[in-house]
């Protein structure tokens, strides 16, 4: 969370007042909360969090970033978000919210930017595990495994419309860059 706090910052310089879109039933959502918080102190930016857990609560969550006059948006993570991509995508294009997202879905239907562990990644290593559990190893016995590898993908087509420049050194490390 506070390298995607960081990468919207370097985009967006200017955004003092940045949301937290979180589930608040998601064990993780305090968390991310914190480690946001003390990313924006560092950076001289305001968090507000914003909480939703049904999709009229999206849409409220909206209405308060506008009302905020928020520079930017963080997606938080979690299924709850995943599911309803379009319509946090939708929001922010029709709201002209600058945001950045866990994943590459997000990104695929429209969204600004994601920065965050590699999926297929993670696919590949659980399968690798499963093989390791089939031919006889214990789960317990297996080491916990964290992402090595992170994504960040950028759609040009959703930033052009949202009057942004992407700098050149993001775009140069950018995994993929949708146009």
């Amino acid at each position: 969370m506070p390298k995607r706090l960081g990468l919207l910052h370097d985009l967006i310089p200017t955004a003092k007042v940045i949301g937290l879109l979180v589930n608040p039933n998601d064990p993780r959502a305090e968390i991310q909360s914190k480690d946001i918080q003390d990313a924006a102190q560092a950076l001289g930016i305001r968090i507000h969090v914003l909480n939703a857990s049904s999709e009229n609560e999206i849409d409220s969550a909206f209405a308060d970033l506008l009302q905020l006059r928020a520079g930017a948006l963080i997606v938080g993570t979690g299924d709850f978000f995943s599911r309803r991509r379009e319509q946090v995508a939708a929001l922010c294009a029709q709201n002209r919210i600058p945001a950045i997202y866990q994943y590459r879905f997000f990104v695929r239907v429209g969204g600004l930017m994601s920065y965050g562990a590699s999926l297929t990644e993670a696919y590949r290593l659980a399968g690798i595990y499963t093989g390791r559990v089939l031919r006889g190893e214990k789960p317990a016995d297996l080491p916990v495994a964290r992402p090595t590898r992170f994504e960040l993908v950028i759609n040009l087509k959703t930033a052009k419309a949202l009057e942004l420049s992407i700098p050149s050194g993001m775009l140069a490390i950018a995994d993929e860059v949708i146009e």
